[in-house]
C-alpha cells in the first residue's frame, strides 16, 4: 500500500479490534490526550482516511478540526459497539446544508 492508501481506526478495543481483522490500522485510545495524538500520528505517518468511534470523536473535537479543511486524511466517525450517537450523520447533514444551502436530509 502506499502511503495514502493507508486506512486507520481508533477508539475503544472492543469497538475497533474488527477492523484489524480486515487489515486496517487500530489504535486502541480511550481517553482525550491519547486520541489526540494518535489522529496526529496517523496523519503524519500517512493515512488516507482515519475512521474514529463517534465516542472519541467528541473529546478530540479540536484535533479534528484541525485537519477538516486538509485533504488528508479524511476523518470519519463511526458508531462504537454500542451504537450511534449521530455524530456521523450530523456532520454530512452539515456539510450537505453548507454545500447546497438547504437541509434535505
Amino acid at each position: 500500500m502506499s502511503d495514502r492508501q493507508k486506512l486507520a481506526v481508533i477508539g475503544d478495543k472492543d469497538s475497533v479490534m474488527i477492523f484489524q481483522a480486515l487489515g486496517f490500522q487500530t489504535v486502541y485510545a480511550d481517553g482525550q490526550a491519547q486520541i489526540e495524538k494518535a489522529i496526529h500520528s496517523l496523519a503524519r505517518d500517512g493515512a488516507a482516511v482515519i475512521y474514529i468511534t463517534e465516542a472519541a470523536a467528541q473529546l478530540a473535537q479540536e484535533t479534528i478540526a484541525v485537519y477538516k479543511t486538509e485533504p488528508f486524511p479524511a476523518i470519519i466517525p463511526i458508531p462504537n459497539r454500542f451504537g450511534s450517537q449521530g455524530i456521523g450523520m450530523k456532520g454530512i447533514q452539515e456539510n450537505v446544508e453548507k454545500a447546497i444551502g438547504a437541509d434535505i436530509l
